[in-house]
């Protein structure tokens, strides 16, 4: 094995055609290692900047890029393969954020929110768009967006921050918004958020969680990206004056405590860029991981070694976060790289569906013992 970590590993060889992020063509062997008796197969490829994954009732994925396009994948035959890739969507801008919700597809894109009603009986078209928030932040520096219907039946946004480390007067930056399904009662749910590009529920508490990406030119290793829990609305996660609940910003900070703000529930890597989060409330995998967090760790870009690329688990012990390990490696090997994973999905057999914009793959986690 590679890595010397505390858990099993067992390497499963897929053979990727990867596409890097200046869309050369490459290809290579890619051995991927997973904890034993997990195994990762393709659901789709040729999904070219692959992010976000939304799944619907009627077996179909919908996934968005930082490209213009948006895809819809069905699996209408149930045997946990694309039937096809359909380009739904193309011309917009960075539609990253895609989410479905009784039968309604949601697209967030840099400035605008748009909603999709029935989008199930007119697939492989799109049906007649509701523009439901068109006045977001322009601004393309952190403006793409991770999106989600929580259990209060409101649609939760990020405005990420304009910069790599700035205050701005605007409160809606370094933000997770909240509103209406129909764009309505726009608020500010949580503060103090630079980037946030993955967020879920705790299918216990109904409590949001969500990963925050640290700042850049302080080092190789500091601050540390976050993994985040608001048990409430209203709370400030620090930005832009405290990075990972300690670390006074030397440009920003002066005149700030960082007692003043929420801290961290886990500090991650420094620069992993951790992205899409899920709970795991499934039945395939084994007991342990129920109601557990898994994390896609997209991978550093300025760091002088690579150091993410992977994903990640967090254990919990009664809403606290205690362990933070690998769960699949394999996609940095020394410097070199060959996917990116960016979100997560629980399918409805308990699989794991991860999405990659380097390769252009969704993947396909199982568990068989």
């Amino acid at each position: 094995m590679r890595l010397s970590i505390p858990i099993l590993l067992s390497p499963i060889l897929l053979t990727l055609g990867a596409c890097n992020s200046e869309g050369t063509d490459g290809a290579g062997d890619t051995e991927l290692q997973l904890p034993a008796g997990f195994s990762i197969s393709v659901f789709a490829a040729d999904v070219p900047g692959a992010r976000s994954l939304a799944w619907s009732p009627d077996r179909v994925l919908f996934v968005g890029t930082r490209g213009n396009r948006v895809y819809a994948i069905p699996d209408h035959d149930g045997d946990y393969v694309a039937d096809t890739v359909w380009t739904i969507a193309s011309g917009l801008n960075v539609p990253n954020g895609v989410a479905y919700h009784e039968g309604s597809l949601y697209i967030a894109e840099i400035s605008r929110v748009t909603r999709y009603d029935d989008i199930d009986e007119t697939l492989p078209a799109l049906p007649a768009p509701r523009v439901i928030r068109g006045d977001l932040p322009t601004d393309g520096h952190h403006g793409w967006k991770f999106i989600g219907v929580g259990p209060d039946e409101k649609l939760y946004v990020p405005v990420g921050a304009p910069c790599n480390v700035c205050a701005r007067s605007d409160e809606r930056y370094a933000s997770i918004l909240r509103m209406g399904l129909d764009g309505s009662g726009l608020e500010v749910f949580a503060h103090g958020v630079r980037n946030t590009v993955g967020f879920d529920w705790d299918p216990a508490s109904g409590d949001l969680w969500f990963t925050d990406n640290g700042r850049d030119l302080l080092g190789d290793d500091a601050p540390p990206d976050e993994l985040n829990h608001a048990l409430e609305a209203g709370m400030n996660f620090g930005f832009p004056y405290c990075h990972g609940g300690d670390i006074l910003d030397p440009d920003l900070g002066a005149g700030h405590d960082c007692a003043e703000f929420t801290p961290p529930a886990r500090k991650l890597g420094a620069h992993v860029a951790a992205l899409g989060m899920r709970f795991y409330d499934g039945s395939m995998f084994p007991s342990e991981y129920r109601d557990q967090i898994f994390i896609c760790e997209h991978g550093s870009w300025n760091r002088s070694s690579k150091v993410g690329y992977r994903i990640t688990r967090i254990r919990l012990e009664n809403g606290t976060a205690v362990d933070y390990q690998p769960f699949v490696t394999g996609w940095l090997v020394g410097e070199s790289v060959s996917g990116r994973p960016v979100d997560l999905l629980l399918a409805p057999d308990g699989s794991l569906l991860v999405s990659d914009d380097y390769a252009g793959m969704i993947y396909r986690i199982t568990y068989d013992g």
